[in-house]
């Protein structure tokens, strides 16, 4: 069960527009103390009052509670929430391998993730920071022909210069989804 109250679920602001990911467990305290509505296949609402009493189909999932199942809601609908969330993309390890495609910037390789590295274009010793536009992806075998060296000292050419990326919603949500469900479809294609 307590696996069940991990699932994400689908939360969208009172404009229908999607602002984040939650677990099960917390759409539960949502829809249980009426700050929002779970949205059927056909996307309409439903209090607990009656969504508790939805059958709940092979596809769904559920969680066992007194006199019988509780189907797990896939989109939640908050009543008063207007603010969709600005964006800002955090630097980290894993964003930077995601905007670079999890490929070396030098060679273009694809090897495992143990093997790929963040690599500073213009080396720290340098005076190279630590931003979006000076971090890269590089195989280890790259990372060390380069050394302490600019790419053109060292005679290797960038796939592309690195940027600061400007995601929409839908993309940032679905990398931090364990998993999606076709249900969240029109709406994270309207974000």
């Amino acid at each position: 069960m307590g696996d069940v109250l991990t699932i994400p679920v689908l939360v969208l602001n009172r404009h229908f527009e999607a602002v984040q990911l939650t677990t099960a467990r917390r759409a539960f305290v949502l829809l249980y103390g009426g700050a929002a509505q779970a949205l059927d296949d056909d996307g309409e609402p439903h209090a607990f009052e009656t969504w508790r009493y939805l059958p709940v189909r092979d596809q769904d999932d559920a969680v066992a509670i007194v006199g019988g199942h509780l189907r797990v809601p896939r989109i939640l609908h908050l009543h008063r929430y207007d603010r969709t969330p600005r964006l800002t993309v955090r630097l980290t390890r894993r964003n930077l391998m995601f905007r670079d495609a999890h490929q070396c910037q030098y060679c273009g390789k694809r090897p495992p993730l143990r093997e790929l590295n963040i690599d500073h274009v213009l080396p720290r010793s340098r005076g190279g920071v630590d931003s979006w536009e000076n971090l890269v992806t590089a195989c280890r075998v790259c990372n060390l022909r380069k050394g302490w060296k600019t790419p053109d000292e060292a005679n290797m050419r960038l796939a592309r210069r690195p940027f600061r990326p400007k995601w929409s919603t839908c993309a940032q949500l679905l990398l931090g989804a364990s998993s999606r469900y076709k249900e969240w479809d029109p709406f994270l294609k309207a974000s």
